[in-house]
């Protein structure tokens, strides 16, 4: 597709307005105390239909290094976390009871046949939740939780789903060596589900990053939300005028999990093409699209994925002299996720190479 003459003047607009909107809400954030409560990215959460939660939880045991840490259930709920070394967890669970305050979320006609599935929740670790939760009240944020939650190894807040992004976010700060998210009255199981004995599994490591699309024209409402809840900031955008998307990267630093936003340059028309990326949330709403797992050795990961199962959007683009590989995943049919895996190549001195985002955007117009 090609940008009309008014969307090139929206693309500058959008960019005008962040570079006015984002020294003031940083600003905001230092002056009401909150630059450094919050820190890397702890877990995200994962929900799913209840008949599909032990193939979800499976699915990602065969195709990531993730294994089963704990299996605890409660009148609300049931849930696996997942862990593996240096890497946020992977909570993923059902609800059997109870409200679901992402179901709105979830009415797009490509979505609505599961409409309990999606990635909902980001937990953020933080330093002094008390300080943050009446900080954050004062500053007219809405969480779904009534007051701090206290579990046998943590306290925990959450904010209601974002009107742009759909996700909300979580902040917990620990207060056990164990690090459990069973709350309070949790019956911990042991774990029903085996982790496959595949070699290159060994080969994928931590949650690199997570991609939300959004609309364009609620990408720098989405990307300020998110810096006004976090300490992260915001790194830099990629655009792909031919497909009509943007790339938007906020970071806490260079080790950290990174946040990731696509939306559209233009938006959505009816009756026009309008790229992958607004496609993709008309079809199935603004929602986490894919998760990124680092890779030690790509090719070698690639293959063997392929040859166990794993149906591929794209194959491997990118190259060792570029320093960067990536690949996408088709989307899971237990939680509607993409898995990318990528591989930084020693001395790739970036985050994401131009050519790699076009071809994996171009990607997305395959689902």
């Amino acid at each position: 597709m090609s940008l009309e003459k008014g969307d090139e003047g929206f693309m500058k607009w959008q960019e005008e307005d962040l570079a006015t909107r984002l020294p003031h809400v940083m600003q905001a954030r230092k002056e009401a105390g909150l630059d450094g409560l919050v820190g890397d990215l702890e877990a995200v959460v994962i929900n799913t239909e209840r008949e599909r939660l032990e193939s979800a939880v499976a699915e990602l045991l065969a195709f990531t290094g993730l294994t089963i840490d704990e299996q605890f259930s409660t009148p609300l709920v049931r849930a696996y976390t997942l862990r593996t070394p240096g890497s946020p967890a992977v909570i993923v669970k059902s609800r059997l009871a109870g409200e679901n305050p992402f179901l709105p979320f979830n009415q797009a006609e490509r979505a609505r046949n599961l409409p309990s599935t999606r990635l909902e929740t980001f937990i953020f670790g933080c330093r002094d939740i008390d300080t943050y939760w009446e900080i954050q009240r004062e500053r007219s944020v809405r969480f779904q939780t009534d007051g701090i939650i206290t579990g046998p190894d943590f306290r925990f807040i959450q904010t209601v789903p974002s009107p742009y992004t759909g996700n909300s976010l979580g902040f917990i700060e620990w207060t056990g060596r164990g690090r459990s998210f069973a709350p309070d009255g949790a019956e911990k199981r042991p774990a029903t589900l085996e982790k496959p004995g595949f070699s290159y599994l060994a080969n994928i490591g931590k949650l690199d990053h997570t991609a939300t699309r959004v609309r364009a024209k609620e990408r720098n409402a989405a990307i300020l939300e998110f810096l006004s809840l976090t300490s992260y900031h915001f790194d830099f955008a990629v655009f792909v005028k031919s497909l009509n998307s943007i790339t938007s990267v906020a970071r806490l630093n260079d080790d950290a999990f990174a946040m990731v936003f696509t939306s559209g340059i233009a938006p959505y028309r009816e009756g026009e093409d309008p790229g992958p990326t607004e496609n993709f949330i008309h079809g199935y709403g603004t929602r986490v699209h894919h998760m990124a797992f680092s890779t030690d050795d790509i090719d070698t990961v690639f293959a063997e994925l392929v040859s166990h199962g794993m149906e591929f959007l794209v194959a491997l683009v990118g190259s060792r002299e570029e320093g960067l590989k990536q690949t996408f995943s088709m989307p899971s049919p237990h939680t509607m996720i993409v898995n990318e895996y990528i591989h930084r190549y020693e001395g790739f001195d970036g985050f994401f190479t131009r050519s790699n985002v076009e071809e994996l955007t171009r990607a997305t117009g395959r689902q």
